[in-house]
């Protein structure tokens, strides 16, 4: 099936076979799901909480997952149950049988802190607090928010996993690099990790380790673990957080620094990075890996290169050639950005993605 093409792009000529592969996974917990695919394979494991108007950009966040990533996924999607049907309509439909498979979770907390738990900042969102005591059977996981886009393989941010020294239990980027424009250091009534803090949307996690950790506190000298430091953290500062679980994982890797694990900021690049000035070097240097596009920008008009990747993703036709279908129309796209600080700096919004549409024609050249 796969045929070799020509490309010529950028004067310079790739052959791109315009095949496509597969993969796909199991999990088992003593836990109510409503649909699970089995099949036994090495994979990896991505989790995401959609509550409320979420479903198109979760969506979108699992087909940029689908497209350039190697080993199979899993993903581990808690949503409400409204929307489970809708979940399953489309994630059935998507030509990559093998390559990918899913479990469906309802939106669960402790029975009695539940109504407490569902409304901490957004709806749903500290549901990822609670995934390592769900997710029982998971070894280790890769968090992430919906607003997330992929611009390289998972693989590639899973491997973190095997940097981790012997203390360190998970990986998260800086709030922000840039000290003057931070929000941590600037207006925090709590503690928070490093210089700035360390932003959640994008969350590896070795889960054994999470889950056989006991963690040093400040409600306590007795070192507590994940399910038991949980409630109290919240009960301490719920009057002083303003970003939810996020503040309370600050908090927590406040005190237990040598636990977490900080990758560069192109593998969680939100607008904080260009619109005060560019103030990711990594993302000048090598191109965004990972897209979070918080404060909405997907879906208004404040930052339109952000919107630009979002909708290029969101309306690829999974097997249609990615340079024609998808690189060159979104580089058109952002070059009517550059008005804008974003805009600018147009360039790093490619620059990855164009090194993974390669790699992944020469993977499948070799078969």
């Amino acid at each position: 099936r796969c045929k070799n093409l020509s490309v010529s792009f950028w004067n310079s000529y790739w052959m791109l076979p315009s095949d496509v592969c597969g993969m796909n996974c199991f999990w088992e917990a003593a836990f109510r799901y409503d649909y699970v695919k089995t099949h036994p394979s090495e994979k990896m494991h991505l989790a995401v909480v959609a509550c409320g108007e979420r479903l198109e950009e979760t969506v979108t966040m699992l087909r940029s997952a689908i497209i350039f990533s190697i080993k199979p996924l899993h993903f581990h999607i808690f949503s409400e149950d409204q929307l489970h049907e809708s979940f399953k309509d489309i994630l059935d439909k998507l030509p990559y049988e093998g390559k990918i498979n899913y479990t469906l979770y309802p939106i669960t907390f402790p029975t009695e802190s539940a109504a407490e738990w569902k409304k901490l900042f957004k709806p749903c969102a500290s549901q990822r607090l609670f995934l390592p005591l769900i997710l029982k059977n998971v070894d280790s996981l890769l968090y992430v928010d919906t607003d997330i886009l992929f611009l390289r393989p998972v693989d590639d941010i899973w491997s973190f996993l095997g940097k981790f020294n012997s203390t360190q239990i998970a990986a998260m980027a800086p709030e922000h690099e840039e000290p003057r424009i931070g929000w941590y250091n600037r207006f925090a009534r709590h503690p928070y990790y490093g210089a700035t803090g360390i932003n959640s949307g994008v969350m590896l996690m070795n889960m054994t380790r999470i889950r056989r950790k006991y963690f040093k506190n400040d409600m306590t000298p007795v070192r507590l673990q994940w399910g038991e430091i949980l409630m109290p953290l919240l009960k301490k500062y719920k009057l002083n957080i303003t970003w939810g679980d996020q503040d309370l994982l600050n908090i927590m890797f406040f005190h237990n620094p040598e636990s977490l694990y900080v990758f560069p900021c192109q593998w969680n690049y939100r607008p904080d990075h260009c619109i005060y000035g560019s103030n990711c070097k990594a993302a000048e240097e090598e191109g965004i890996f990972i897209l979070h596009g918080n404060r909405g920008v997907y879906h208004d008009d404040k930052q339109p290169t952000f919107r630009a990747v979002y909708e290029a993703i969101k309306n690829y036709s999974f097997g249609d050639d990615l340079v024609h279908s998808l690189l060159q129309p979104l580089e058109l796209e952002l070059q009517k950005t550059m008005h804008t600080y974003c805009g600018r700096v147009y360039k790093v919004f490619i620059k990855q993605l164009t090194k993974s549409i390669r790699d992944l024609y020469v993977r499948r050249s070799k078969g």
